[in-house]
């Protein structure tokens, strides 16, 4: 199989040497692909003194780097790790084996299950954020994922050219991992190491805006993936609170045959007609996803179709060879 590691990169010259090196150790065939997303220091002069491939992407944040990565990128398996020598190359060889085998359409680096990067990890309120992600996505699709931010990943020729990034910045793990569970992508989960940033490398995740972002992303993805789900909660929302206003409007009225609280009344018509309304919505969106998932399915078929080896013209077997 043709293996391109995908390194995004944003002012890491002290760390970008030693990734490079270490994976062209382990995978000495494999082209590797350093994309500059404008760093500021001398990360890409350093990146093609070690032998790769350099790129480089205008557009500020993670999410641009991987598109551009995932557009422009040809081979059958893909690695992407981050260029902060904190995830240890060797590995990768776990991490391809799946996509080899055909087990998986991603297979994702899991840092949690060992407790290495809660012990590595010294940045503040990280472990809190990954477990929030984590909960939030295994409980809205019914899952058992350990590691949903992870930025060591591998994945095959039919994820990387059928998956519609959307997300700017860091944001793009979790957007992968939804894409994932909810096209029924395989996903296989491999146990790995995870190491600190050495002294004087800093991350460029900024955790509370960041957070934030990522947090925003379910929800916008939960409403476009299930949308049935999302509206029906909103709509028993809008009952219950339409009913606790109502009920003593109605009692009222069956007592003595009057209504004087006017304002109630009209809060909980207004309140039912929005539950009605959202369910509404939830019905049609649903058709919509559902017939998007049945598109997205013929696409996933016609890129196969697409990718197998075509038998050449004119050769004709005889005697069991050609």
């Amino acid at each position: 199989m043709k293996i391109a590691v995908l390194i995004p990169c944003y002012n890491e010259e002290q760390t970008i040497g030693d990734v490079i090196d270490a994976f062209r150790k382990q995978l000495p065939n494999a082209e590797i692909y350093v994309f500059d997303n404008n760093s500021k220091d001398k990360t890409s002069e350093i990146a093609r003194r070690h032998g790769a491939i350099v790129r480089h992407e205008f557009q500020q944040g993670k999410g641009h780097v991987v598109r551009s990565m995932f557009r422009n990128i040809e081979a059958d398996c893909y690695v992407m790790v981050d260029g902060d020598n904190t995830y240890p190359a060797e590995f990768v060889h776990d991490l391809i084996a799946p996509i080899q085998e055909g087990r998986a359409n991603m297979v994702i680096g899991d840092r949690l299950s060992n407790g290495t990067y809660v012990k590595e990890n010294k940045r503040k309120f990280h472990n809190l954020g990954n477990t929030m992600v984590k909960n939030c996505i295994n409980f809205l699709y019914k899952k058992k994922l350990c590691d949903i931010m992870t930025g060591y990943r591998a994945f095959d020729r039919l994820f990387v050219k059928t998956m519609p990034i959307m997300s700017p910045g860091f944001e793009i793990e979790t957007e992968m991992t939804i894409h994932a569970l909810d096209k029924r992508l395989s996903i296989v989960e491999v146990p790995i190491l995870y190491r600190d940033r050495p002294e004087g490398s800093y991350s460029k995740l900024n955790t509370l805006a960041d957070g934030r972002k990522v947090l925003y992303k379910i929800f916008s993805l939960f409403k476009e993936y299930k949308p049935m789900l999302f509206f029906t909660a909103w709509s028993a929302l809008f009952l219950i609170l339409g009913l606790a206003v109502g009920i003593p409007v109605i009692a009222e009225y069956f007592s003595t045959q009057f209504i004087t609280r006017v304002p109630s009344a009209i809060l909980a018509v207004g309140l039912v007609v929005l539950s009605v309304l959202s369910f509404a919505c939830g019905a049609i969106l649903d058709t919509v996803a559902s017939n998007q998932r049945k598109q997205y399915e013929l696409e996933l078929n016609r890129i196969q179709a697409e990718s197998k080896p075509k038998p050449v013209q004119g050769m004709t077997r005889t005697g069991g060879s050609i």
